[in-house]
């Protein structure tokens, strides 16, 4: 067994702390992020950033969904952190300035992949396709804090 690491990063439109509470909000702006990889989204704690726990599934491939149950936690300013109860999936969601009214937004899954042939695909394949979901979200974000 390996660490499996998808990372995927974007400048968005918008000061930082409008870009992160915007990301931190679960209830009314996530929803609106998430691109059709995601279903069965639900708040079951909290919606805004530290405390909140957020259930749903994430269909990676035709074959693979993973059902997630995630709990969210700040550890830093501009830090929202994604641990996930259901595998060792961790993302992590950075913001920090990138000049005048703009932001970096950069997006990390960790997680403990799988041992032999299948861990050798999923360590090929699956941080690729995970950063095409993220840079769909990370699109729509930039659409939303760009209004």
């Amino acid at each position: 067994m390996g660490q499996v690491e998808a990372t995927t990063e974007r400048i968005v439109t918008g000061k930082p702390e409008d870009v992160f509470d915007a990301l931190a909000d679960y209830r009314d702006t996530r929803p609106r992020l998430l691109p059709q990889q995601f279903s069965e989204y639900e708040v079951r704690e909290g919606g805004d950033g530290e405390g909140t726990v957020v259930h749903w599934k994430l269909q990676a491939t035709s074959k693979r969904v993973r059902d997630c149950l995630l709990e969210v936690s700040e550890p830093s300013d501009g830090q929202l952190i994604e641990k996930d109860r259901n595998s060792s999936m961790v993302t992590t969601w950075t913001v920090t300035p990138a000049g005048e009214g703009k932001s970096r937004v950069v997006v990390t899954s960790t997680w403990t992949g799988a041992t032999g042939i299948g861990g050798f695909f999923e360590r090929t394949f699956a941080p690729k396709g995970l950063a095409r979901i993220y840079d769909e979200l990370l699109a729509k974000l930039a659409a939303e804090t760009a209004e």
